[in-house]
């Protein structure tokens, strides 16, 4: 009882009950429940309660029951909807429901202290209290577990009784916000009928609030905002918020051509800007507006990305500098989980941003869809409680509401980092788009909003009334506006100007040339000096004598140093950190995230050293020399859309950071599908944005069942064109220690995925020499260099692990007809290169493709399309099949020799299993004709594709 929640009850029997075991002994309640009553004798004391005819204890505590009330459900019954009435929630806060009556109203309370307006009549402390959380703007905080954030909320609400008080400059400021933002929509709406634009209308109080953002911002010593947004509004943002000029956004309504020749380029309200403003304080602020596909949220991890790459990389760590913001519909930010993924990195060491603003623009309609239909919650934000973020519904028709919101949110947020959601309540003036007629859904609420007037207007009626603004003044500001906005038009309309898309970070990555065709014919070379491999090799297989780790850690270091020193050799796992250590030993930072990584998944890479009986711990790619550059590495929250979209947008405002993600397994990426197919292979071609993410996949058969075998290596070929992206399955440490790289060594940057082994980690076969990393660059084909060119009939082509597989039948059998080729790079595809290697094998006539995948997947469709006209190339794989592998470990290795066999068979058929059996048989029939007609086919077994049994 005693340690019930000073903020979270209600009961009056309960308080007075603690009340009483105060007053026999105030040790046994709780601190905060002492410090209260402690205020309340006190306040007894200098304003004595009465027994008989006035006020007694138990009443008073009724009235702070109702105050607890207002606090805690008084956004329940605000008035903030401004085109509906309404859902009506119960108990209500009428005053009979916490025991009190009427009459009871002209008596004076001492509670009214707990609200600080002193001792009050009850119908003074409502008022107060309805003022404060009953009428334009509702606030959720009391779920808050935070008693300094609780209570820093309550005093800035009801010291302010929720309630801006602005001057007439600042009313007239926030007049012009309103004005410029309604008529460009409707300047639009006239001069481009019928074209797609995703208006604000119905909501456009949203530029104010956006412009208090900055004003706020800038006084709270903010430098930049990121912004993530959907396609609604966006013209406005960019043209009110980012400044975009008007001429620029009207070419993109005329013009459908780029003058980048090179660009596809995407609609005009999808595409990003980068911009500086002035503040009123004539502070420089920096806006970005982040690109973003029509999958609504997805953008959101990636702006959060961009804020914490320019938080670290420019300003030094501090959160306070910059701030991300993210707007929402009410439909998307209930209904799409990626939102939830985004928002519970708030306080996580390798994502938080220092808190986001989310702007909610709940037109309370999703396409179609009413609200009552898209979701189970009461608010559309209550996402919002998973984070314990504070909540403020705010009526869109009322501005000075939403600007006094903005500046409280974001004085709270600066404050304690955390993220803060602003539910703007407006609505949809049209359709889904321009085009759609709403009334085929909602008749009703359409015939309520065909009559209800704009947000300026409202405004501006407000003001002409208290005398703040005139009619003439207000008449020539919207003609001077729509004179320029016109002016503007006509200059789009005369140029012939084409549209061009740059602007989006563009000082980031100016120093970045594009790519061409050819410089992806021959890697650069990538190799470092004995002298600093084994410099580097000492400085991370050391741990400092003056912690303690545990037995198998000191033993795993051990075994690394001498793998190296002694052996002069490396595995993948040290192959890797040599790379990241190289790379910092030239000033290059490093981050990698992902499930499990500091680890990795196969206990492999063991980055991250744990101090035993500590919570410490150590990396010792961060001690190798005083001038290197940090290794940041960090295990993800169990989410792959949400941190590829993070690391993406990192790599965004990072093209000097090497910023990798690597899934747990290679097919778990397909839960981030959107960030691929929307962001990472489409976004040069659509938005002229560069980026260098790696990505590793753990790919590979390994009989361990259908989920964990396969990284869908065929998805990403699909992707690939126009050297979008680089694609790999490397075979040795040392060539993964080059690729990695390459990828900052080269003069443009390119997103590269590498599809990581599992077993390979630890195969004997699998390792490299040091003579292979301080020599060479990355090969994008390697040669079977145990094959003599004249004695080669057959080239067999493959990538990846099943290498290690056929070198070890072809050393079995002692073939020396067969040369194995490995294409560690499957696109940019080395065709120049493969085309060598025909020439330097002339005497081979038969070209052989084979892979460990399911002829269906895997790279053979992209191989035989790229090598169809110089090769006549057969693919050996496991039959199609709608699953990627096998749940039995036996039936795959029945399959994973039949491969093998099959590859180093004399008979020229590419098929195995019955399919084999069937062809091979046509084949012989006129060469064996007599042999065929005595033999029998008894079944084939189609499980375990055995082969042809002859009858007994």
């Amino acid at each position: 009882m005693d340690n019930l929640d000073f903020l979270g009850t209600t009961d009056p029997d309960i308080i007075e009950e603690l009340y009483n075991k105060f007053k026999s002994n105030p040790e046994d309640v709780d601190e905060s429940w002492r410090k209260f009553f402690e205020g309340f004798d006190f306040a007894t004391q200098l304003y004595p309660v009465k027994e008989h005819g006035g006020t007694d204890t138990s009443d008073e505590f009724k009235v702070i029951n109702l105050i607890n009330d207002y606090r805690r459900r008084g956004h329940l019954f605000t008035k903030t909807n401004p085109v509906r009435k309404r859902r009506t929630y119960t108990p209500t806060l009428d005053i009979e429901n916490y025991g009190l009556e009427k009459k009871d109203l002209d008596r004076v309370f001492q509670a009214g202290k707990e609200i600080g307006i002193g001792s009050a009549k009850l119908k003074d402390i409502v008022a107060f209290l309805e003022q404060t959380y009953c009428r334009a703007i509702g606030v959720e905080y009391l779920f808050i577990r935070d008693v300094e954030m609780v209570k820093w909320l309550q005093e800035k609400f009801e010291g302010s009784r929720n309630t801006p008080k602005y001057t007439n400059e600042e009313k007239i400021f926030i007049l012009q916000k309103l004005q410029r933002a309604v008529q460009f929509e409707k300047f639009l709406q006239k001069k481009f009928p019928g074209q797609k634009r995703f208006s604000l209308e119905g909501a456009e109080s949203l530029i104010p609030a956006l412009d208090a953002v900055m004003e706020k911002g800038s006084e709270l010593g903010i430098s930049e905002f990121i912004i993530g947004m959907p396609h609604r509004g966006r013209l406005n943002v960019l043209a009110n918020t980012l400044r975009k000029p008007y001429v620029d956004i009207f070419t993109e309504f005329e013009s459908p051509e780029y003058e980048d020749e090179g660009l596809l380029g995407d609609v005009k309200y999808h595409l990003g800007y980068t911009s500086e403003r002035k503040s009123l304080d004539n502070t420089s602020i920096k806006f970005t507006l982040a690109p973003n596909p029509s999958h609504l949220e997805a953008v959101d991890p990636v702006v959060e990305g961009i804020t914490r790459a320019r938080i670290g990389h420019f300003y030094n760590g501090e959160f306070g500098k910059v701030a991300p913001i993210l707007i929402h519909g009410d439909a998307s930010i209930a209904g799409q989980g990626i939102v939830y993924e985004v928002i519970q990195m708030q306080d996580l060491q390798g994502y938080k941003t220092g808190g986001t603003i989310h702007l909610v623009v709940n037109n309370q309609i999703g396409f179609t869809t009413d609200y009552l239909d898209a979701r189970s919650s009461t608010y559309c934000t209550d996402v919002a409680k998973t984070t314990l973020s504070p909540v403020f519904h705010v009526n869109g028709d009322d501005p000075e509401a939403l600007v006094f919101s903005i500046q409280t949110a974001m004085e709270f947020r600066n404050k304690f980092n955390k993220d803060v959601f602003i539910d703007l309540l407006c609505y949809r003036k049209y359709g889904h788009n321009e085009g759609d007629e709403p009334r085929f859904t909602q008749p009703i609420l359409y015939k309520f909003i065909e009559k209800h007037p704009d947000p300026y207007q409202i405004y501006k009626d407000e003001l002409l009334k208290d005398g703040i603004v005139n009619e003439d003044d207000c008449a020539a500001s919207e003609i001077a506006l729509n004179n320029k906005l016109e002016a503007h038009l006509d200059e789009a309309k005369a140029s012939v100007k084409k549209a061009t898309i740059d602007s989006f970070l563009k000082d980031t990555w100016k120093d970045i040339k594009k790519a061409k065709p050819e410089d992806f014919l021959k890697s650069p070379k990538t190799g470092i000096t004995k002298k600093n491999l084994l410099e580097i090799t000492d400085k991370i297989t050391r741990l400092p004598k003056d912690k303690k780790f545990f037995r198998k850690t000191i033993r795993l270091q051990e075994q690394r140093r001498k793998m190296v020193l002694d052996k002069h050799s490396f595995d993948w796992a040290m192959a890797e950190l040599l790379a990241y250590g190289s790379l910092l030993n030239e000033g290059i930072p490093v981050r990698l995230s992902g499930q499990d990584v500091e680890r990795g998944t196969f206990s492999h890479r063991h980055a991250v050293m744990s101090i035993e009986d500590a919570n410490e711990k150590y990396i010792p790619l961060n001690h190798i020399s005083e001038k290197q550059s940090e290794f940041t590495i960090y295990n993800s929250l169990l989410s792959e859309y949400g941190v590829l979209g993070f690391e993406y947008g990192y790599s965004l405002a990072s093209p000097n950071t090497l910023t990798i993600w690597e899934a747990q397994f290679g097919d778990f990426a397909n839960g981030a599908q959107v960030i691929f197919d929307q962001f990472l292979s489409s976004a040069e071609d659509k938005w002229n944005v560069m980026n260098d993410l790696v990505i590793l996949l753990p790919h590979g058969y390994e009989g361990q069942g259908p989920e964990h075998s396969s990284a869908r290596m065929e998805r990403f070929l699909i992707l690939a064109a126009e050297n979008n992206m680089q694609i790999a399955n490397c075979s040795t440490p040392a060539n993964f220690f080059h690729i990695l790289r390459r990828q900052l060594k080269r003069a443009f940057r390119k997103p590269l995925i590498i599809f990581t082994p599992k077993s390979l980690l630890r195969h004997p076969k699998c390792i490299s020499t040091i003579n292979d990393f301080t020599t060479g660059r990355f090969k994008e084909v390697v040669d079977d260099e145990t094959a003599d060119p004249q004695k080669i009939t057959k080239l067999v082509f493959c990538t990846g692990k099943l290498y290690y597989d056929l070198i070890a039948e072809k050393e079995k059998l002692e073939n020396e007809r067969f040369a194995i080729i490995r294409i560690e790079q499957l696109y940019p595809f080395p065709i120049e290169q493969l085309r060598t290697l025909k020439a330097k094998y002339k005497n081979a006539k038969t070209y052989i493709w084979t892979q460990e995948e399911p002829a269906n997947m895997g790279a053979w469709e992209f191989v035989r399309k790229n090598m169809a006209t110089d090769f006549n190339i057969k693919v050996i794989a496991r039959p199609p099949s709608g699953s990627t592998a096998t749940g039995s470990s036996k039936f795959h290795a029945i399959r994973q020799q039949k491969i093998l066999d099959k590859v180093f068979e004399e008979c020229d058929c590419p098929y195995i299993g019955e399919e084999c059996n069937m062809a091979c048989i046509g084949n012989r029939w006129k060469s064996f004709e007599k042999e065929l007609k005595e033999l029998h086919v008894d079944h084939i077994d189609s499980k375990f594709h055995s082969g042809v049994k002859p009858l007994k």
